[in-house]
């Protein structure tokens, strides 16, 4: 699990809830060094491994948002050759929220249907990947979730695949998952066209910066 100055927190810990919870595994907090990252909402999180102590080829490569931090990143070799080369090797790779947009970078979901954050799913077709507005979705060995709260169902839906329908429901009780959101707008769909017209708007400048790196990620692609 890569972790990252200006991540989500959430796009972060639920994942690694679920996959600590599934049985026999060693999960790794991922990054340079081993500095505590500053998440977006002030949390700090220590990492475990830096990217030249990782393991070579791992079971899953996870790769959480945070609207800032990814559009730094795009711009970051190191974190993109990083996943560039144990996402080619993973058995899964995985991402939630705008760090959908990494992967597409490292040239990981070239012709795969993938999902991210509403409001930059449709940049994924910049990495050559199909935009699905889906809350998760799955090709082959790419398992992509949507905004934030979705990292759950991501890796729920990972663990089903992994350890079986039965041990993922078991999870699921385990943790009381049963969202009821006391305020039902969290798409766009949900929410309407001038709640979703001001989200666009508080963060329009973010989202078109974030698309610009993502037009000269792609473009440093070799021909």
């Amino acid at each position: 699990m890569i972790v990252h100055p200006d991540m989500t927190a959430l796009d972060l810990v639920a994942p690694q809830l679920v996959f600590a919870t599934m049985g026999d595994a060693d999960t790794h907090l991922v990054w340079k060094d081993l500095s505590p990252v500053t998440t977006d909402s002030g949390l700090k999180i220590l990492p475990s491994t830096t990217f030249a102590d990782a393991p070579a080829a791992p079971d899953i490569l996870f790769v959480p948002g945070g609207l800032k931090g990814t559009t730094a990143l795009l711009r970051d070799e190191d974190t993109l050759r990083f996943l560039r080369e144990r996402g080619e090797v993973a058995r899964w790779v995985t991402g939630v929220c705008t760090g959908v947009l990494l992967l597409g970078a490292a040239g990981l979901l070239r012709g795969h249907r993938a999902t991210a954050h509403w409001y930059v799913r449709d940049l994924l077709s910049i990495f050559d990947a199909t935009p699905v507005a889906q809350r998760v979705v799955v090709d082959r060995n790419r398992v992509t979730g949507g905004g934030v709260t979705a990292g759950i169902d991501m890796a729920l839906t990972l663990s089903a695949l992994l350890r079986g329908e039965a041990h993922a429901r078991l999870q699921t009780l385990l943790f009381e998952y049963d969202p009821q959101p006391p305020f039902p707008s969290g798409t766009p769909e949900l929410a309407g066209k001038v709640l979703t017209a001001t989200v666009r708007e508080r963060r329009g400048i973010a989202i078109e910066t974030a698309r610009q790196a993502a037009q000269k990620a792609r473009e440093r692609w070799p021909s």
